[in-house]
């Protein structure tokens, strides 16, 4: 079960067109998976570094707060995802989904609880939440 199998389950979801993954951190396996199917990827993370490695591998990136997105950053994307995000992230990551009117999809980090609003889905033995719009 390897971690780019979470891009095919976004791609099993999701048409094709602008996804954002939200924390990226210096994991971009999934972005880079997620490119190679066709999509419009954009990383947003707040750690200049992450961002700019991002960058240098061919993924779109910026930097934003999660607990205060500039909205206009996603305009036009048609779903959220995260991979292992750190636990206080979270809450924003839906509020953000929310407010955008798209699903979300989070690849936790094993033995962290998610909220009880997102349903589990076991694909390829990965455990994905799922938050529908």
């Amino acid at each position: 079960m390897p971690i780019e199998d979470f891009a095919d389950f976004i791609a099993s979801r999701v048409p094709k067109g602008k996804v954002v993954e939200l924390g990226i951190g210096f994991q971009f396996k999934v972005a880079l998976r997620l490119k190679e199917l066709g999509y419009d990827v954009l990383a947003v993370d707040w750690n200049p570094a992450s961002v700019e490695k991002a960058g240098e591998l061919g993924i779109n990136a910026v930097r934003d707060d999660l607990f205060s997105p500039n909205l206009e950053l996603y305009r036009g994307v048609k779903a959220l995802y995260s991979v292992r995000p750190t636990p206080e992230i979270v809450r924003s990551i839906l509020e953000l989904g929310k407010k955008l009117g798209v699903p979300v999809y989070i690849l936790p980090l094993a033995g962290d609880v998610m909220p009880k609003t997102m349903r589990l889905i076991n694909y390829r033995g990965l455990a994905i939440y799922v938050k529908d719009i």
